[in-house]
C-alpha cells in the first residue's frame, strides 16, 4: 500500500483541495511553490504507478478532475498558468503534480521545495477548494 492510498483511507493526514468518487486532490507538502497540489486515482491494490497502465475511463475522469482542480488553483491563488506534470518516479501510484506557474522557472522539479507553516499549508487548501466549481 502507497502512502497515497494511506492518505486516500485516512490514515495519514493530508491537505485534502478536492474529492470525487474515484479522484482525490491534495497539497504536496514538499511544493514548488504556494498551491502545488497533487491529483491522486482511487486505485484498488495493486496500484497502478504508470498514468497509461490506467483504463481509458479512469484516465479520462482523472483528467478532468484535474482540469477542475487546475482552474481553482488558477483563480484561488491568481497564477498566470497551472502547470501539469507526470512523474511518478517517487511515489509508486499513478500522480498529476498541478503547480502555478507565473514562470517556466517555477516548474523545475530541482528547484528548492517550500517548508510551508501548518497553518498557512490549511489557509492554501481551503482557499483552493472553495475556488473550485462544483460539477
Amino acid at each position: 500500500m502507497t502512502i497515497f492510498t494511506k492518505i486516500i483511507n485516512g490514515e495519514i493526514p493530508s491537505y485534502k483541495v478536492a474529492e470525487s468518487e474515484h479522484c482525490y486532490a491534495f497539497l504536496d507538502i514538499n511544493p514548488l511553490v504556494k498551491g502545488h497540489t497533487l491529483v491522486i486515482p482511487k486505485l484498488p491494490e495493486p496500484e497502478a504507478d504508470y498514468i497509461f497502465d490506467l483504463d481509458d475511463p479512469m484516465l479520462t475522469e482523472l483528467t478532468l478532475f484535474a482540469k477542475r482542480v487546475a482552474a481553482g488553483i488558477k483563480k484561488a491563488t491568481g497564477c498566470q498558468r497551472v502547470g501539469v506534470a507526470v512523474l511518478g518516479m517517487e511515489v509508486n501510484h499513478v500522480h498529476i503534480h498541478l503547480v502555478p506557474m507565473n514562470s517556466e522557472r517555477d516548474m523545475l522539479f530541482t528547484n528548492p521545495k517550500l517548508q510551508l507553516p501548518a497553518d498557512e499549508m490549511a489557509q492554501i487548501a481551503n482557499s483552493i477548494a472553495q475556488a473550485i466549481d462544483p460539477v
